[in-house]
C-alpha cells in the first residue's frame, strides 16, 4: 500500500477508527500491488469487469450501487489472499456486510464463464496439441490429460459433518482436477465430501461417465493408483520387475506431476484453496462455488499468461491448529 495511506490506516488503528481507501484509487495503484493483491494486472482487471458487468450491473433505490470494479476486487481480494472480508471491505471503500452480500453474484458471474475457460478435449482437434504437448515430456503417448483429487478445507458443516471428515482427518471438499501439459484445468468437479474416495468422484462425474460410455476412441487419462485402470485410464504398475516396466512407470510418474503441479499453483496463485489462507469458513455449497471461481480464474491467468509472483505453496496437511488461525464474524459464514 501507499505509505500515506499505511501511516494513516495505523492511526486509525489507535484510534479505534474503521479506514477506507478511496474506491477510484485502487485501480490505479502499481501493477505489482494490484498482482500481490488481486493477482491481475491493471488491463486485465479491466477486461474482467466488462465481461461481468452486465451481471453485476444493478440498480439500488437507496443509495448508488457499488461500482462494478469494487465488487470484482472485493471477492479477487478474499479468494487471492484468503483474508478476512472486513480487511478486503477496508481496502476496497465498503463495509464487510457488503463483501458478505457482493461475493454470490460475483462468484456466480465468473462461474458462468467455465463453458468458455474449463473445456475437456472430447474431439480430436482438441486433443492433438495436448497429446503433442504430454508427448513431449516423457515420450508417453496419447494423453488427453493428466488426473488427481485434492482436498480443500473446510469448516465443520451443518449437517452431514461426518461425510466431510477426509482420511487426513479435517473437513474438506474432494475437488477432481483433469489438467493438460501446460497446467490448464480440462475439467473440474467440486461438490463432494472429503471423505468421498476419488475413483468415487471420477466414475460419477460427466467425464467419467462420457469415458466409460466410448466418447474418445484414442486416448486416455493417467492417475494415481487410487484410480482403477480402465481402457481410458492408464495407472501404475504396482510391481514393476523389468525394464520396461519401470520404463512405463517412470514416464508416467514424469507426466503424472503435471497435475501435482497444476494443483499447486491453483492453491498458490488462490490462498483461500490453501492451509496458508487457512480453513474456508463457509458452509460447502458456498465453498464449491469458491473452489469453481478460483478454477476459472486459474486457466484465465494462464491464457493471460500472468505469472505467479511466488512460487506454488505446498499442498500439505492441514495442522490442527490452522483450524483456529481465521474465525471470521458469522455474517462471513453464509
Amino acid at each position: 500500500l501507499p505509505i500515506p495511506f499505511l501511516i494513516f490506516y495505523a492511526q486509525s488503528l489507535l484510534n479505534g477508527e474503521r479506514v477506507f481507501q478511496d474506491r477510484a484509487d485502487l485501480l490505479g495503484e502499481s501493477t505489482e500491488w494490484l498482482l500481490s493483491r488481486y493477482r491481475f494486472p491493471k488491463n486485465v482487471l479491466l477486461d474482467l469487469c466488462r465481461d461481468l458487468g452486465p451481471v453485476l450491473e444493478r440498480e439500488t433505490n437507496r443509495t448508488k450501487a457499488i461500482p462494478v470494479h469494487i465488487q470484482l476486487l472485493s471477492t479477487l481480494g478474499v479468494l487471492a489472499t484468503g483474508t478476512f472480508q472486513r480487511e478486503v471491505g477496508d481496502i476496497c471503500g465498503i463495509s464487510q456486510p457488503s463483501v458478505s452480500r457482493i461475493m454470490p453474484a460475483v462468484l456466480d458471474a465468473i462461474i458462468s464463464l467455465a463453458p468458455t475457460y474449463i473445456q475437456f478435449p472430447y474431439r480430436n482437434p482438441q486433443q492433438v496439441a495436448i497429446k503433442r504437448d504430454f508427448h513431449a515430456i516423457a515420450r508417453f503417448p496419447n494423453i488427453i490429460g493428466a488426473i488427481d483429487c485434492t482436498h480443500i478445507a473446510i469448516k465443520a458443516p451443518s449437517t452431514n459433518e461426518f461425510n466431510y471428515v477426509n482420511r487426513k482427518g479435517f473437513h474438506s471438499v474432494n475437488v477432481q482436477i483433469i489438467c493438460d501439459a501446460n497446467l490448464l484445468l480440462l475439467n473440474v468437479v467440486a461438490r463432494w465430501p472429503g471423505g468421498t474416495h476419488d475413483s468415487f468422484v471420477l466414475q460419477n462425474s460427466s467425464v467419467g461417465v462420457r469415458l466409460q460410455e466410448g466418447a474418445v476412441e484414442d486416448g486416455w487419462l493417467i492417475g494415481d493408483q487410487g484410480y482403477p485402470l480402465k481402457p481410458w485410464l492408464m495407472t501404475p504398475l504396482t510391481n514393476p520387475r523389468t525394464e520396461q516396466e519401470q520404463a512405463y512407470n517412470h514416464a508416467h510418474a514424469r507426466s503424472r506431476s503435471t497435475v501435482e503441479r497444476a494443483i499447486g499453483l491453483l492453491k498458490g496463485r488462490w490462498l483461500c484453496l490453501s492451509s496458508t489462507g487457512g480453513t474456508l469458513q463457509y458452509q460447502p455449497e458456498k465453498a464449491c462455488k469458491i473452489i469453481m471461481a478460483c478454477s476459472v480464474l486459474h486457466n484465465f491467468a494462464i491464457r493471460q499468461g500472468i505469472p505467479l509472483q511466488e512460487p506454488p505453496r505446498p499442498d500439505g496437511p492441514m495442522p490442527d491448529q490452522l483450524y483456529l488461525r481465521k474465525r471470521q464474524s458469522v455474517s462471513e459464514t453464509h
